[in-house]
């Protein structure tokens, strides 16, 4: 047993796949799960990040590209044969689209971003029910953003694809929540990860405040904490995170 799995922990014996889970946030919360017993699957692209970490998780490693469906399955798969079953997955694998405004659109840049930041969510969910099902239950949490909740000018095929996740998430919430599944979304803002390399030096040059990986680390602790469904949590500097509240629309008359 490695220095971070507790076995007494709050999670102990709970089974956890994450994507993208080699860096950034993924990695950050399979140290925190670690800690709380949990046990892991991590999936990523990056063989040689997921492996080391999987080293000093007592982890298990698989390569997953979450644009094809066969490596969800597979990772899911891996939990199942290596601890017995899945109680989370935590789909977080995610890229910048590479779009800023004004650009041109490249429908090769757009494919790409689409199909890692939404085609994955969907495939690592398709992948991930009947494992949980036969668990009785468990939580779906999928990396969103707050580009999800407000216009993002900077970076607006991006903003498409987590706003879709978010559509997602809302109406996967209720649908699943009477098997004992529940599906969130979380919801950070700038965070001091990669995905924000290209725009680092801009927001530092305005002032905006980036967010410490440990804040969104705590929202998503929150979420699995929490008893809702079909929400989507922001995490912002500042503020303690809680579920956006989305106004209502306007019914038939």
């Amino acid at each position: 047993m490695t220095a971070f799995q507790g076995a007494a922990g709050p999670r102990a014996g709970k089974v956890a796949l994450i994507t993208g889970g080699a860096n950034g946030i993924g990695a950050a919360v399979a140290r925190r799960l670690a800690e709380d017993g949990a046990r892991l699957v991590l999936a990523d692209v990056d063989e040689d990040g997921g492996r080391k970490l999987a080293g000093e998780l007592d982890a298990e490693f698989v390569r997953c590209d979450v644009r094809e469906p066969a490596d969800s399955a597979r990772a899911v798969q891996t939990a199942v044969d290596r601890f017995g079953g899945l109680d989370l997955a935590f789909l977080n694998a995610g890229v910048a689209s590479g779009f800023g405004l004004g650009d041109d659109f490249d429908p090769e840049r757009y494919r790409r971003a689409m199909s890692i930041n939404v085609d994955g969510v969907v495939y690592g969910v398709h992948a991930a029910l009947p494992a949980l099902r036969a668990r009785g239950g468990g939580d779906i949490v999928a990396t969103a953003s707050m580009a999800a909740l407000t216009a993002t000018p900077f970076d607006p095929v991006y903003g498409a694809n987590k706003a879709a996740v978010v559509g997602l998430v809302r109406a996967l919430g209720p649908a699943h929540l009477p098997e004992g599944i529940r599906v969130n979304a979380l919801c950070p803002s700038f965070a001091e990860t990669d995905i924000i390399a290209s725009i680092k030096a801009e927001l530092e040059r305005t002032g905006f405040p980036v967010l410490p990986v440990s804040d969104v680390v705590e929202a998503f602790m929150a979420i699995l904490d929490a008893d809702g469904a079909g929400e989507a949590w922001y995490v912002v500097p500042g503020r303690p995170s809680e579920p956006f509240r989305f106004r209502g629309v306007p019914g038939p008359r």
